[in-house]
């Protein structure tokens, strides 16, 4: 069975982990990463030419970035959809270090560049955005929530991924989505009014097993390119936010973390095969 297209609709029921895992990726020592295969995605050679798949902001006549901080060179990208699209394009880095533009050929005004593997050691993974010729308008895993910038369309491998995810803060609830088709909907347990989720529009940037399954994180955890409008770091972490598991399954349907978004670990385990690097979060209120 392709689980990266099954049908799951998970029941309302169950709670979710003790203790909050903003840039837990970054504090559990060595967590094992998950490589999902489950998806059907499309590889491409940098030789072929790609239309972006997905409802963007922007078009390829433009090279603007959209909301231009002039001062760090960075954008910050608009919603992803509705509608939504079948599939989403996604830059797998193949360069040691990737150089960020404020539009093409013109680099950020810090020289800034982002290493492959990233500093935690994982893959470098961008949600692209729009396209010109020869560059690619790519989402980054940088604050501010949504950074996006230009880079060469050779220092990545393009492929897509079929699914998003979208994740009601309010609701407390989280649902996967292939367009229009719902994958799977389960309650959840966003941050606290004092420490709340991010809202906005993120992707899954790593897939990570933490060391211990049956403690606060629970089996998996999914890192989400958000970080927290409260906390610059946590835990020992850059405050990034993550869904992951939990060993306070009775919290389920409340707002509990300082931010991230905790599921059961029943719940955690299915999501896994739907959310493939690079697969889209768009959280909302």
């Amino acid at each position: 069975m392709d689980l990266g297209r099954r049908r799951l609709v998970v029941g309302a029921a169950a709670a979710v982990a003790g203790g909050a895992a903003l840039g837990v990726a970054r504090v559990l020592g060595e967590p094992d990463p998950v490589e999902v295969r489950a998806a059907t995605v499309t590889d491409r050679g940098l030789s072929d030419r790609v239309t972006v798949a997905g409802s963007w902001p922007t078009t390829t006549t433009t090279t603007t970035l959209p909301n231009l901080d002039p001062t760090t060179g960075l954008g910050v990208s608009g919603p992803i959809g509705p509608p939504w699209p079948l599939e989403f394009t996604v830059g797998d880095a193949i360069v040691p270090e990737i150089a960020l533009y404020q539009s093409p050929g013109v680099p950020v005004p810090t020289g800034r560049t982002i290493p492959n593997p990233t500093v935690e050691g994982y893959k470098l993974v961008v949600l692209v955005r729009d396209q010109q010729p020869d560059w690619l308008q790519v989402q980054i895993n940088q604050r501010p929530n949504g950074a996006t910038c230009w880079i060469k369309a050779s220092d990545v491998a393009l492929r897509t991924v079929p699914n998003h995810i979208l994740i009601e803060r309010g609701a407390k609830r989280l649902s996967v989505y292939h367009g229009d088709e719902q994958l799977m909907s389960t309650a959840v347990a966003p941050g606290r009014d004092s420490s709340p989720t991010p809202l906005g529009a993120f992707y899954v940037d790593i897939l990570t097993r933490p060391s211990n399954p049956n403690g606060p994180y629970g089996p998996f955890q999914v890192s989400v390119t958000g970080f927290s409008e409260v906390y610059e770091s946590f835990g020992g972490g850059n405050g990034q936010i993550a869904v992951h598991g939990t060993n306070r399954p009775e919290l389920i349907g409340t707002p509990a973390s300082h931010g991230c978004v905790r599921m059961t670990n029943e719940d955690i385990t299915a999501l896994i095969p739907l959310a493939r690097q690079g697969t889209p979060v768009v959280i909302v209120a």
